[in-house]
């Protein structure tokens, strides 16, 4: 990512879309109502998620999904962020309303990006995304939510950066649970 295209991008909500940007991307819903009622609803925005991860050409280096927001962390080889949240929040609101036999917005806007300028940002974003649902009280540990991709192994889940970053994955986890001792409670 270029200097320029960082200082573009910086403190904007939706930062101006660029070829290889990574981006922390969030999402709440409408009202600050829940966006996942059951498992099945879970399931199927993971299905929508890996589908648009595809069909942009994305890496996603993590996910968690939350009751009424979810997290990702995404790097986009073209600049096709809008194209693919497009995709994936529409999709999925209008599967969400058909199965529940409701109307109207389901998501508070379309979503929310920040861009992630160096290393040490694209760690603390892994992290606290993966530590969600322990800041939340569903869980004592971040492995222990199933609704991640910290505890699980999805296949569209791109994990060689952290594990370049860190070495291996077992150094990724010490760090992570370094954080999870920081947690209040």
């Amino acid at each position: 990512m270029s200097d320029g295209a960082v200082r573009w991008a910086r403190g904007r909500i939706h930062p101006v879309p660029i070829a290889d940007g990574i981006y922390h991307v969030t999402n709440r819903g409408n009202d600050r109502r829940a966006i996942f009622d059951d498992e099945l609803d879970y399931l199927d925005f993971i299905r929508q998620l890996a589908k648009v991860v595809d069909a942009c050409g994305w890496l996603c280096h993590s996910f968690c999904l939350m009751p009424n927001h979810y997290h990702l962390l995404v790097e986009t080889p073209q600049p096709n962020l809008g194209d693919g949240m497009h995709l994936l929040n529409g999709r999925y609101a209008r599967r969400f309303n058909a199965r529940h036999e409701r109307v109207g917005h389901l998501f508070q806007g379309p979503y929310r990006a920040e861009a992630v300028e160096r290393d040490e940002h694209l760690l603390e974003v892994c992290r606290y995304v993966v530590l969600n649902p322990v800041r939340a009280g569903l869980v004592e540990r971040a492995e222990r939510w199933p609704w991640s991709s910290y505890g699980s192994d999805f296949s569209f889940v791109e994990r060689e950066t952290t594990r370049r970053l860190f070495g291996s994955d077992e150094e990724f986890r010490a760090f992570v649970a370094a954080g999870q001792r920081l947690q209040p409670g």
